[in-house]
């Protein structure tokens, strides 16, 4: 860990396990550049700390003073062609026009502090008191994958189709759950726009969706037992797994065996206490205004008499 002080503000860096291994190997293959919603001081702080001698960044440094929308990241200030970037971000938002080309990457929750700003209900590696795999980490994971993009944009064989970088990343995507076919069954507990987001993760990756019971699905995606779906798939013997499974395979790039994924009740019971509660508390807030309202108004009475 790295303690510094920038304009009479205290910081603590702490650099993510394999980050100069990372950079090093994947500089052999592309260019790199640094993009930032920072100010331009701190990207500078960080690169000099990252790569100090810039061996491995040798291409731009770009923070928030270089690019005119707030919140937005665009591939319009890098000299080169949009289908021949690749970005690595662990924030999706920001690149709402570029999302394509994205290589998503899980974030370090290192300090607490972290997770209480983008994930409340994760525990930081520091609260553990463990770190980040060297060897099967994030980064790790994602420089097989830069690896494995190289190699087949500049195989010899390839087709005119994958010298565009961006569609050899997503052809290699969509193998991950090739020959899978999802269903996402609902409760009140899972609303339509949640299930979209992971049928849209899902096709990324390669696989189906199915609205309909079948005997072409192989897995049904349920967050807890619930659900007429989740039932289904074991009187069916068909896979039921946690959408956990799909976040695993959207960011390592490989299919995890299902039984690592379980649908467990203790586990809906945890997870959906609070909503229970939230329904529950409407539920009587309801009948306690029916109650009130059919006593001054007879609502009842008039209700049996039509």
């Amino acid at each position: 860990m790295l303690k510094f002080t920038q304009k009479n503000f205290d910081m603590i860096i702490k650099l993510r396990p394999f980050v100069r291994t990372f950079l090093k190997e994947a500089s052999k293959m592309y260019i790199l550049h640094v993009y930032t919603l920072a100010n331009r001081s701190y990207a500078s702080l960080v690169v000099n700390i990252l790569d100090p001698r810039r061996e491995y960044i040798k291409g731009r440094v770009i923070s928030r003073n270089d690019v005119a929308q707030k919140n937005r990241k665009t591939l319009d200030v890098i000299p080169a062609p949009e289908s021949a970037i690749l970005i690595l971000d662990d924030t999706k938002e920001v690149w709402r026009k570029h999302e394509r080309n994205l290589i998503p990457i899980e974030k370090y929750h290192f300090f607490s502090s972290s997770c209480q700003d983008f994930d409340p209900d994760c525990k930081s590696h520091s609260e553990m008191k463990s770190d980040e795999s060297e060897t099967e980490g994030a980064l790790a994971t994602i420089l097989k994958v830069l690896e494995k993009i190289h190699l087949m944009f500049f195989d010899d064989e390839s087709n005119g189709d994958k010298l565009i970088l961006r569609r050899v990343s997503e052809t290699i995507r969509k193998n991950i759950l090739k020959g899978c076919k999802l269903l996402f069954p609902t409760n009140f507990m899972t609303d339509q726009e949640t299930n979209h987001r992971l049928s849209e993760v899902a096709m990324r990756l390669g696989a189906t969706c199915s609205t309909e019971y079948g005997p072409s699905v192989t897995h049904v995606v349920a967050w807890d037992f619930g659900t007429r779906g989740s039932r289904w798939a074991v009187k069916e013997n068909k896979y039921l797994v946690h959408p956990d499974w799909l976040k695993a395979a959207y960011f390592t790039w490989h299919k995890h065996p299902e039984e690592n994924f379980p649908v467990t009740q203790l586990g809906q019971l945890q997870e959906y206490l609070p909503y229970l509660i939230e329904e529950m508390f409407a539920l009587c807030v309801f009948r306690e205004v029916y109650k009130l309202f059919s006593q001054n108004y007879g609502f009842d009475k008039k209700m049996k008499r039509t």
